[in-house]
């Protein structure tokens, strides 16, 4: 019932959904975005959604506006109200005083002929047919499209802006999504060790540099190059194989065609090339010359993955 429902407001959008985008759009001010009941649950998440999305947005309880929170609105500020109803009390009360202040209202409700729909400058349809609720009471559908509406709203302005990844970093710079955005590889390799072999190095010696800088993998360089990788499971096979490694060296055993990454790439594009190739550690490269290693446990750490 509720899917029907958010597929059939791309039925009721008309041009007062533009009109409201570039209103917004063109603001100096902020969005103070305003309901009542379960109506102001969503306007709290609509808030997050613009907040998030560079559209600077302010939560104001339609019953606290009434009781002092009206000192909120700003003469330069767009108001968007929510309310199924659209003839709430509250609603009532509070729409008279924001239009004195002469500031621009945008309804979201599902009643267009209500007072609310009637009184402000634009209105975002929101009907449903039905509540999902057996007894047709719970807001639950009703609620539902309206935090789509809030979404369609915030992803209008978002593409207006050129919001980027970027832009959106710079709003999420914690947990595991800002690191996405944000974490480079040269931020995990550089606090790793950094195994390095010569082509001329004795098995013994190669085994010594894994073991010692525990990333299970050492670079083969040459002149500061990489021209080869040896990994832990490289010495298992050759094991296999060999009854006598003493006068192997590392260019008998390394693979010649290292999969690396950039030092200043995003450590999400390291977990794609790992994923892709079915690997555990990435040979790192910097001007060309190599860096360190980035292993698949750094990106677990820091919860890219």
């Amino acid at each position: 019932m509720e899917s029907k429902s958010i597929l059939n407001l791309s039925n009721l959008v008309d041009d007062d959904f533009a009109k409201a985008v570039e209103i917004i759009y063109n603001s100096k001010g902020r969005v103070i975005i305003t309901g009542i009941g379960k109506s102001a649950i969503i306007a709290n998440k609509i808030v997050a959604t613009l907040n998030s999305t560079g559209t600077p947005s302010v939560f104001m309880h339609a019953a606290d506006a009434i009781h002092g929170d009206l000192g909120l609105i700003l003469e330069d500020d767009v108001v968007i109200c929510i309310s199924k109803s659209g003839n709430t009390p509250e609603i009532k009360v509070l729409i008279p005083l924001i239009k004195s202040a002469k500031n621009t209202i945008i309804a979201i409700t599902g009643n267009n002929k209500s007072f609310l729909g009637t009184q402000a400058d634009f209105v975002l349809n929101a009907f449903v047919e039905k509540e999902a609720c057996p007894n047709n009471l719970a807001p639950t559908t009703s609620t539902t499209a309206q935090l789509v509406i809030g979404d369609a709203l915030a992803v209008c302005l978002l593409e207006l802006r050129g919001f980027s990844s970027n832009d959106f970093a710079k709003y999420h710079p914690g947990g595991a999504l800002g690191k996405k955005l944000y974490l480079r590889v040269h931020d995990i390799s550089s606090v790793n060790e950094k195994p390095k072999v010569g082509l001329d190095n004795s098995i013994r010696e190669v085994i010594v540099e894994i073991s010692e800088k525990m990333l299970g993998v050492t670079a083969v360089v040459e002149h500061d190059k990489i021209i080869g990788i040896i990994t832990d499971g490289d010495l298992r096979r050759m094991l296999s194989k060999v009854d006598d490694f003493s006068k192997l060296t590392a260019k008998d055993i390394m693979g010649d065609k290292p999969k690396s990454i950039d030092s200043n790439a995003m450590a999400i594009d390291a977990l794609e090339i790992m994923e892709a190739n079915d690997i555990s550690q990435l040979l790192v490269e910097e001007n060309g010359k190599y860096a360190g290693v980035v292993h698949l446990h750094d990106l677990i750490k820091e919860g890219i993955i």
